[in-house]
Parts: structure tokens; sequence; C-alpha cells
């Protein structure tokens, strides 16, 4: 998305403010398009630390996508860190494959995936795929498995692949899949979507948010710049024009449904 990832994404009208939902179409073969954008190069050409691995680096002759420009990673870097690295608490790392949130943390995880859902897939929700792509995937992404969506990708060189409720770009996708551990013969389900979101939702800091240790400005500046759909302070997309991406919602909007989902954590 200007240097960084997943998409632009859709919640003015829901909570008052900033532009509309993005446009829907369904194709004759019955998968949903949607108009946002949605990547992410690194942040000034910055690589990722050594735990990432490489894992987000595309491999020797393969083909380079579209919406993917400026380098292979979806995101931008975070303080000079990589999203990868662990998530700051106790017994789950970078590698850990169960679920990122529980109980009360969890509910509130899923009703910030609802923002970014709106931002990002509008009404196609789990089966959007990036207006882009001419070339659209043979069915609906919720009835794909995952090695599916990689073989759509692969046959397609030179187009947008973002997909799905979050809009993953095939990197992040890849990169997302091998650190949780998930066959990639897998269903692209609802339920998997969520998981693979709810990884980037802790690498970008919920857990620290959640408990204090990371300020709220702090923290949905970390979700813009995983989320082009998201604002910034400004008012703009941390990707504004690039490609063109754009916020689908004002910060004070975006603000609103943080205080409304983190009471706790809303300034006084």
């Amino acid at each position: 998305m200007t240097r960084t990832l997943c998409t632009g994404m859709l919640i003015a009208a829901a909570l008052g403010g900033g532009a509309g939902a993005s446009p829907v179409s369904l194709l004759s073969e019955g998968v949903f398009r949607t108009d946002r954008a949605a990547f992410i190069p690194m942040e000034d050409g910055a690589g990722f630390g050594a735990g990432a691995r490489g894992i987000l680096q595309p491999e020797a002759g393969a083909p380079s996508d579209d919406d993917r420009p400026g380098g292979p990673s979806l995101f931008a870097m975070l303080d000079g860190r990589g999203l990868w690295e662990p998530a700051p608490r106790a017994g789950l790392g970078l590698g850990g494959t169960g679920a990122d949130f529980v109980g009360a943390l969890a509910a509130r995880a899923s009703r910030l995936r609802d923002v970014i859902a709106k931002a990002e897939a509008g009404r196609a929700g789990f089966d959007a795929v990036q207006h882009g792509a001419k070339i659209p995937p043979p069915d609906r992404p919720t009835r794909m498995t995952i090695a599916e969506i990689y073989a759509w990708i692969e046959a397609t060189p030179r187009q947008p692949h973002a997909i799905g409720r979050y809009q993953f770009i095939p990197s992040t996708l890849r990169a997302l899949v091998e650190a949780l551990e998930i066959d990639p013969h897998t269903r692209f389900s609802p339920a998997v979507q969520d998981r693979l979101a709810d990884r980037l939702l802790a690498q970008a800091g919920m857990h620290a948010f959640d408990s204090g240790a990371l300020s709220r400005d702090r923290f949905m500046l970390n979700l813009a710049r995983i989320w082009a759909g998201l604002p910034t302070e400004t008012g703009k997309s941390f990707y504004e024009g690039y490609a063109g991406n754009s916020a689908t919602m004002s910060w004070g909007a975006f603000e609103t449904a943080m205080a409304d989902i983190f009471p706790a954590r809303a300034r006084p």
C-alpha cells in the first residue's frame, strides 16, 4: 500500500461520515468483485527482520503481481520492525497456531474485523475479489481451497489478486497460511479468513493496545498501514493516491468505532 497492504474497506455509511460503500458486482461466474484496491509494498525498500525467514520473498522466476508494486510485502514496516515478529504476549509467538484472541478480546476482535471488512470488501464480504482482476477466480472464493486460489494467482499474472473479506494479497496470504500452518487444501471459508485476519490484528498490536501498552492513535495508525481503506489522522489513507487507494471512512468515524469496541481505551 505508497508504501504498503490488504485493500481499502467501507464503514462510513454504517458509522456516519466518510465515503460511501464501495460498489460491487456479481459476475456471471458467480464471483463478487469490489472496487477497492489492496496492496502494500515494503516501506522505503526496507527488509524484514530475521524472524521472517524470507517468507514474504517471491521465489526465483515467480511471476510478479501488479498488486504488489514496489516490493513483495503486503505491509509497510512499523518502527523498523516487521509485522511478523512475535506478538507481545506470553505463550504465543510468530509461529503460534492457536487462537490469537480468547474471551472478551475475541469478541472485540470480531467487531473490529467487521469495521475492516466494511472498508475493504463492502457487500461482497467473504467472496470479494479486487475489481482490477480481469480474469476472476473460477468460483466464489469461499467455495475454493487455498491451493485453488494459489493456482488462480499463478495462472493469471500481471493483474491484482486481492481476495476475501479482508482483501489478502498473494504474498500476505501465503505468509499467513505458512505462519499458521494451515493446509493449503483447506477451503477458504469465512472461518479461515477470520483466522488469518486475527493474526494481522495481533501483529498490529491489538494485545498491547488492549492492555494499555500501546496508544489508541498508534494502534489505529498500525491498522491503517495494513488496510488502505482505513484513514490516518489526516483523514486520508496511508496509501492515498497509490494505485487508486483512498480511505473509505473518516477519521472521526474510525475513532467512534474504536471507542465503541474498546470503551476502556477510549480517551476521557
